[in-house]
């Protein structure tokens, strides 16, 4: 077993340390010459999209355009290790579901369409016609197609996500889960009806050309790694990076790169943050506030702050907004956000003092109540100084899975737009239906209710995803079917309905070929850039279908006879899908052709060119009240006799969403364990605990629900106090099913109020290692 330790990482972001991991993630997945032969082609013109995060590239034209994490990514899915039929026929389901989120990804690519066999609790191989088969008569046999749910990941392509959502509304429902309904939901929710657009305004180039970049509740070191080398060259050009973030974190303080030789040589880095503002977690919404209210005050005493012109030809509702800001009070600001005024007012100067600013956040602000009152917060904060449609100057939302935003640009949503099924009936000949459908946290009530029969999902690991940990298990298994269509082994295919299917599938690293000819994908990322992804190397099994193949191949046998769309035709050449998306999609005009460009194409965002797509066809203001209803506010008004702390949930560096490819957190100097909970020092000292304690966390809630997660080891650290972070997806039973977010609908899984009590067995053996301080 790995040794389990707390030891001060002193390592820049990057660098050497990173440089290791990759050289070690090779070596573990036993390909050290494939796995290199294989990160030269990533995101590159005629190679492969990362199958991890949707951070844009330089043209898709880089030497070397890929960071750690996306070489864990890569490697996990290119690996040497096979999960065949002769794992599952080793262990039942029940033995499965014991082991780790870790040992069970570990295990390797799945090579076979496998089966659920109650009578001897264990997967067996089945054919694909087989496999189709069975799903088409389960959905045949509902009663309602409502009472089907089709979850999709953000990895899918825009061909698998557009022939997805075709079939399932030609089926006949909406029902359409999402990772966006957890993660960035609340930044559509909030900017489409102020500028018209859910997605960001900027691309690369405005990062060359911003006077500064703020980056609210947003870990890019871990999360977005090649997103360090752009505020990396703005540091070194001048602009100002100002950072709010709870945790210190060391992508957010500096970065070695490891393509500078002269900085890897002399064991260098670079600074990011010029500021760094450690607030308290949910505290986001009180110092945008704040800020703007310092902008107000300095243009009520005679300073030319405010971009006037630029306020009266293209927005409303200002004069209300400067009135809020005018009576908001200190005070509350200052307890809310955890910072001084004085703090507040140096963030605002140097907003102040920018001509162009972008503003980048993460789920660290829309996994909260009050996400989209802060997300419309940070828009005012653009838009009272221009910097909306401004080269250097925008919105930055960025989003996490690579092609999480494709999806829903090829209408993965459960609540579509009219337009979208008009032209959905005009193009295919059918009437889709028109009532919305369940997003995630519906979905899952739903099916717990009896009212979701059938479970599909294109990728990701619903059960470890999702919220309420024991509650949605329970849904899932209320289920007469659970489908998976995946690469590798995860928590969700232990946790199945009645009758379960896993279907393996091509990854983005392999050879698409259908019709005797190799495909290619598109993916669009983070900045609506659209471009093409092909893989290089051989399947990982003989068995495996594309995911475009697979979506089609159901259709066929699900509503082949009554449906007029060539399904098994189009994906003899995935040009066809393409024509299909353009029909359906006005942005996708000469999709074949734009795409063909090496970098690929943007679409068009009307909001950057100053055209607000909006009732008023002018952007708004939007004004609102400090949240002071937030869950541990109402927790400790219930709880007189302990402490509650709030408790945010986050990945360690050897993850990506619920994908645990190691079990260190380097940056955070937690190695070779994950049942760790960061706390300050002095918290530990209140509760008369100590460093290096087990403790259970519980949930204080009013539902009357019991919501714990036990034996967790008390890290110090650097975070405000009454605030904790913990990993997910451990720390998932902890949230609610009904702390959402207002209008969005996205788990609150970054402010759970909670209770520490030391846990009551002895730790094991290998839990006591050496304590250090972080």
């Amino acid at each position: 077993m790995q040794e389990q330790r707390i030891a001060f990482y002193k390592g820049p972001a990057g660098g050497w340390g990173a440089l290791r991991s990759v050289t070690n993630t090779l070596l573990k997945q036993d390909i050290p010459i494939k796995g290199a032969r294989t990160m030269l082609s990533a995101n590159q013109p005629d190679g492969f999209d990362c199958p991890g995060c949707a951070w844009p590239d330089r043209n898709h034209a880089s030497s070397f355009e890929f960071c750690e994490n996306g070489v864990k990514a890569v490697a996990a899915e290119a690996t040497a290790r096979r999960a065949g039929p002769e794992l599952f026929d080793r262990h039942t389901v029940a033995e499965l579901a014991r082991q780790s989120d870790f040992w069970l990804e570990d295990q390797g690519r799945l090579t076979h369409p496998m089966v659920y066999d109650a009578p001897s609790d264990k997967y067996r191989p089945i054919a694909w016609d087989d496999a189709f088969a069975l799903i088409a008569r389960h959905l045949g046999a509902l009663p309602d197609p409502n009472q089907a749910i089709f979850y999709t990941s953000g990895r899918a392509s825009n061909e698998a996500a557009f022939l997805y959502q075709l079939f399932v509304r030609e089926f006949g429902t909406n029902n359409f889960p999402d990772c966006s309904n957890m993660c960035h939901e609340p930044s559509g929710s909030g900017m489409r009806p102020q500028i018209g657009v859910g997605k960001g305004t900027v691309t690369l180039d405005d990062f060359e050309k911003a006077d500064a970049i703020f980056i609210f509740g947003q870990n890019p070191g871990t999360n977005h790694p090649r997103m360090l080398g752009e505020l990396r060259a703005a540091h070194r050009r001048g602009a100002k990076i100002v950072s709010f973030n709870p945790l210190r974190e060391r992508g957010l303080e500096r970065f070695a790169d490891p393509q500078d030789k002269l900085e890897m040589a002399t064991m260098g880095s670079t600074p990011i943050s010029t500021h760094y503002f450690q607030l308290r977690v949910g505290g986001d919404f009180a110092v945008v506030k704040g800020m703007m209210k310092h902008l107000v005050e300095r243009e009520d005493a005679g300073d030319a702050v405010l971009d006037h012109a630029f306020i009266a030809e293209h927005t409303t509702g200002f004069e209300a907004l400067a009135a809020d800001l005018r009576a908001e009070s200190w005070p509350l600001l200052e307890q809310e956000s955890g910072l001084s005024e004085a703090q507040i007012r140096a963030a605002a100067d140097v907003y102040r003092h920018a001509q162009r600013a972008i503003v980048c956040w993460g789920m660290g602000i829309t996994q909260h109540v009050h996400a989209v009152a802060t997300i419309q917060m940070l828009v005012n904060l653009l838009l009272m100084r221009g910097n909306i449609g401004r080269e250097g100057a925008g919105p930055c939302p960025v989003r996490g899975h690579s092609n999480v935003q494709g999806d829903r640009t090829m209408g993965i949503w459960e609540k579509p737009p009219a337009a979208l099924l008009d032209r959905l009936r005009d193009v295919f000949g059918f009437e889709p239906p028109r009532d919305n459908g369940f997003d995630t946290v519906e979905s899952i009530r739903a099916m717990l209710a009896g009212k979701g029969k059938v479970f599909f999902a294109l990728g990701g690991n619903f059960a470890a995803a999702t919220p309420d940990t024991p509650t949605t298990w329970k849904a899932l298994q209320k289920c007469n079917l659970t489908v998976h269509v995946t690469t590798k082994l995860n928590r969700s295919h232990v946790v199945h309905g009645r009758e379960a299917l896993i279907l393996p599938c091509l990854g983005r690293t392999e050879i698409d070929e259908q019709a005797g000819r190799a495909q290619g994908v598109t993916v669009e990322d983070s900045m609506g850039m659209v471009h093409i992804s092909g893989g290089i190397n051989p399947p990982a099994s003989e068995h495996l279908l594309s995911e475009p193949a697979i979506v089609a191949r159901l259709a066929a046998a699900t509503i082949g006879q009554r449906s007029r769309t060539p399904w098994l035709w189009l994906i003899e050449d995935y040009s066809r899908i393409r024509d299909r998306i353009e029909a359906v999609f006005d942005d996708f005009h000469d999709f074949n052709r734009r795409v063909s460009v090496p970098g690929g194409f943007r679409l068009r965002n009307a909001a950057s060119e100053r055209v607000w797509e909006t009732p008023t066809r002018k952007a708004s203001f939007a004004a609102h009240a400090v949240p002071q209803d937030t869950p541990s506010h109402l927790a400790r008004e219930r709880v007189r006799d302990a402490i509650v702390f709030t408790l945010l949930t986050t990945r360690s560096h050897d993850q990506y969403n619920t994908t645990i490819y190691g079990l260190d957190d380097r940056y955070r100097g937690v190695f070779g364990q994950r049942r760790v909970v960061f706390i300050h020092k002095d918290d530990i000292r209140a509760l008369g605990f100590k460093d290096g304690d087990w403790v259970d966390i519980r949930t204080v809630w009013d539902d009357g629900e019991e919501r714990h997660a036990d034996r967790f080891r008390l890290v110090a650290y650097d975070i405000p106090r009454g605030n904790l972070a913990a990993y997910y997806p451990e720390t998932n039973p902890l949230v609610p099913l009904d702390a959402v977010a207002r209008n969005a609908g996205t788990p609150a899984s970054k402010s759970i109020p909670v209770i520490l009590t030391l846990h009551e067995l002895a730790p094991e053996p290998e839990a006591a290692a050496d304590e250090v301080t972080v």
